[in-house]
């Protein structure tokens, strides 16, 4: 019965921690779109590090022992999975206009593909029988979701091919921070990978963002603009991220990759409820195509 309730436990968390992504990426992200991408990317991790520095302040003691190797890794998770992941992602967003949320955010759910193959290469870790058809199906579903029946159009003012190459780069460097993820993970716990990261991230997009020059935009943030930061800091971020990495020690991946299947369902059913989109049938048949070879990428024996 305890089993059974840490199991409950852990799919819940996990559970909920992907509904609140989904709400981030249809509805907090893209109300900021008056702000820079910079500046938005620099605020959502910079936010969430000062709340972590609150209750992880003892991680710090940790740096002594982290080896250069250790460092250049946590870098390379912060570049891919913070910086330039998010920076993508929220390109894509704002590219849309609000038209074609569900599909950007169903697009990044190819992060198993892009971590898969990069494992195979930097990780030597063999690639499972079936990988490379459903690999295959996954990719021409992600296409016909995106275009529908119709040819990519890239003369006729139309974002959309944009937002989905935007959306592809997130998902590669979502997938790319999850494998240099795997080579610190088994040395240092999840609690404080979650705190460096985002330090590191912020300390990466303050660089961008005094370069861009959109640090300015402090002065011309709005009320609506901070709520939804914070908002995001105290929930899409860093609590989210908690959340699902709690969940995750106390379930099997199997049950973790079910329910982080409610990050796109819950996007799909939040930019009806606030924006009135739905999806064509084609779009519907290859998002149900899409979810399955990812569960199938996803749920993997560990040797073929």
């Amino acid at each position: 019965m305890k089993l059974n309730s840490n199991i409950l436990t852990g799919a819940l968390a996990i559970s909920f921690a992907a509904i609140l992504w989904g709400f981030d990426g249809i509805v907090l992200t893209p109300r900021l779109y008056n702000l820079s991408i910079s500046y938005v990317v620099f605020m959502v991790h910079c936010i969430p590090f000062v709340i972590l520095n609150l209750f992880c302040y003892k991680s710090y003691k940790e740096l002594r022992t982290f080896t250069g190797i250790d460092l250049m890794y946590f870098f390379l998770i912060a570049l891919f999975g913070g910086a330039l992941g998010t920076l993508a992602m929220v390109k894509a967003l704002f590219l849309v206009n609000f038209q074609s949320l569900t599909v950007v955010v169903l697009l990044q759910k190819l992060q198993p593909v892009f971590a898969i193959l990069l494992a195979s290469v930097l990780l030597k870790e063999k690639v499972h029988k079936g990988f490379v058809v459903w690999a295959s199906v996954a990719i021409v579903a992600s296409y016909f979701l995106a275009f529908g029946l119709h040819l990519p159009d890239f003369n006729t003012g139309s974002r959309t091919a944009l937002a989905a190459l935007f959306s592809l780069m997130a998902a590669f460097s979502f997938g790319s921070a999850t494998v240099f993820g795997k080579k610190i993970i088994n040395k240092v716990d999840f609690i404080s990978v979650t705190f460096f990261r985002y330090g590191f991230t912020t300390v990466i997009m303050l660089l961008i963002m005094i370069m861009a020059g959109t640090y300015t935009q402090f002065h011309t943030t709005t009320a609506q603009n901070w709520a939804i930061l914070v908002l995001i800091g105290f929930t899409t971020g860093s609590g989210a991220l908690f959340l699902f990495y709690y969940g995750l020690r106390k379930v099997k991946a199997m049950v973790a990759t079910i329910c982080e299947l409610l990050f796109p369902l819950s996007a799909i059913l939040f930019d009806y409820l606030f924006n009135g989109k739905v999806l064509t049938p084609v779009q519907w048949i290859s998002a149900i195509i899409l979810l399955i070879a990812i569960i199938k990428l996803s749920i993997r024996p560990s040797v073929d």
